[in-house]
């Protein structure tokens, strides 16, 4: 027999085993493929699973019936031509030579990416209105799923989850703010709702975004050594060891305060091995993004920067880096991704002043600028000074969802906070013009707004007397300041600030100023002169 031949015959066994049904495949599904799940509409959807390599794989649903093999990794991947919603539950088909998989209760609707760190973990459970909101959480075409947390520079392809319809025993955990934007559209649109949660409690940024790409990017080669000095000295097994150590000191110690009716001071806490956790560049893209990486998706909404804060400057290049990382990977093109600025946090200040929560909002609004399909919440009217959790998901959900219903699914909302556009000086009063300003700009709660700082060329910043002459225009000024150059708003960690359009959308924080910020590159020191002596 002929190589040709011989090859022409496997073929054929192959074809024969398929149609028979006497081979077992191996299929296997992704989490993310199963039933429950919703799919997103009007967009060709990427179905994938694997089985042995080679094996033929078909997936049948709504009329449709497509094929493909697994290829040398056993991976498999059919593309589904773009569906309508149904007035009915759909069933998926697998089958792989003498297996069959099928899937149940599927809907065809908007799918929507919740991520971030904690504030978008945190769950409805422990959001205001807790009691409320899960007494009414039954939305049967509603659908959740949650990806664990892994954090590893091995890039992932499955998870630990399901799709569960929404209840009040499925809800509490969930996020908040997915729950409760994906429930504004839901009630809104009326169409199903899928939301896929992958958010990671103190998640800094460069972990979502895949090694190598930041390596290649070369504007975070600082704290990427910063890590690589961590991955060669780290030693988690003799960091348990001294944590145990400490352990047997404090219950000693405890045990004795206790003989003598004193209070215990809390234990030390067991360390957590930073190379497995959400800073660690990389860990998180591998870890709880991967797995899910070209469902399909309407786009994503994004609550995170807490952690990023000591260097807000640079996220104004690390932020649209990710969105557009993320962007490429999925292979869904420019889908939207909206994201909340960082809310009010810690002390109010007597004086104006430096802020790096300020300095990471202004990254966050100048994102908006360098990509298409952008938008921002603005809540720092919202906040707890003492929580950097605030419980008032509610207006965080309702503001994201304003910005998909606006620029996604075309109703006539105001959806954009205002923003600073000009400056003019005229004598000591500086003119501030503004655009997405709604039906016109308002004062909160009080005849004139509040959160105005100017200064002069000596850069000395001063609170303003700030009154609004226009539609969209304030005029800013104060006695102290004769000739001002610049203006500042809402900078501040926690900032008092009561300008905001009239339907309720709070300006976004600004300065004119380019001055030099804490978090960004400093001015060299001025060189000594020639003949100067030291002191």
């Amino acid at each position: 027999m002929t190589l040709r031949n011989f090859s022409f015959s496997l073929a054929a066994l192959a074809v024969f085993a398929f149609t028979t049904g006497t081979v077992r495949a191996g299929l296997k599904l992704p989490a993310i493929v199963g039933d429950n799940m919703v799919l997103q509409r009007d967009l060709e959807l990427p179905i994938w699973g694997w089985a042995n390599p080679g094996a033929m794989v078909s997936v049948e649903i709504a009329g449709q019936n497509l094929a493909g093999a697994a290829d040398e990794n056993g991976r498999w991947e059919v593309k589904l031509k773009p569906l309508s919603i149904s007035d009915h539950a759909l069933r998926m088909t697998i089958r792989a030579g003498d297996e069959t998989r099928v899937l149940t209760n599927i809907l065809v609707g908007e799918v929507w990416l919740c991520s971030g760190q904690s504030n978008m973990q945190w769950p409805l459970g422990s959001a205001y209105d807790a009691d409320l909101e899960i007494a009414t959480a039954n939305f049967p075409n509603m659908r959740l799923i949650t990806v664990p947390q892994t954090g590893t520079q091995e890039l992932q392809d499955d998870f630990d989850g399901r799709w569960e319809p929404v209840t009040p025993e499925t809800a509490p955990d969930f996020t908040a703010v997915g729950y409760l934007f994906g429930r504004q559209l839901h009630q809104t649109l009326g169409v199903p709702v899928g939301l896929i949660d992958n958010a990671w409690g103190g998640s800094a940024a460069e972990a979502w975004v895949r090694r190598d790409v930041l390596e290649q990017d070369g504007r975070f080669n600082d704290y990427l050594e910063e890590w690589k000095r961590t991955e060669a000295t780290y030693d988690h097994d003799a960091t348990l060891a001294k944590w145990k150590t400490a352990m047997e000191a404090w219950k000693k110690n405890a045990d004795k305060l206790k003989a003598e009716g004193k209070p215990a001071p809390n234990p030390p806490r067991q360390p957590q091995n930073p190379l497995t956790g959400q800073h660690r560049p990389g860990n998180l893209f591998a870890g709880v993004l991967h797995p899910v990486l070209g469902y399909g998706i309407r786009g994503a909404i994004w609550y995170q920067g807490e952690t990023n804060a000591p260097r807000g400057w640079n996220y104004r290049d690390l932020f649209p880096k990710m969105i557009g990382h993320w962007r490429e990977e999925w292979g869904q093109g420019d889908f939207p991704f909206y994201w909340v600025q960082l809310a009010d946090f810690k002390a109010e200040i007597s004086e104006p002043g430096d802020s790096d929560w300020a300095e990471l909002r202004e990254s966050q609004t100048l994102t908006q600028d360098l990509i298409p399909n952008g938008g921002q919440a603005v809540i720092y009217d919202i906040g707890e000074g003492r929580d950097i959790h605030p419980r008032d998901k509610q207006n965080v959900a309702r503001r994201l969802a304003r910005l998909a219903l606006a620029k996604d699914y075309g109703m006539a909302i105001p959806a954009d906070s205002p923003r600073f556009e000009k400056l003019e000086i005229a004598g000591n009063k500086a003119v501030l013009t503004f655009r997405d300003v709604g039906s016109q700009l308002y004062a909160f709660d009080e005849t004139e707004p509040k959160g105005f700082a100017i200064a002069g060329e000596d850069r000395k910043w001063v609170w303003a007397t700030a009154k609004i002459v226009g539609r969209d225009k304030v005029e800013v000024s104060s006695d102290a300041v004769p000739a001002p150059v610049a203006v500042r708003y809402a900078w501040a960690d926690n900032p008092v600030a009561t300008l905001e359009s009239r339907e309720g959308l709070p300006v976004t924080p600004f300065r004119t100023d380019d001055w030099p910020l804490i978090t960004g590159p400093q001015p060299e020191a001025a060189a000594p002169a020639e003949n100067a002596k030291p002191q």
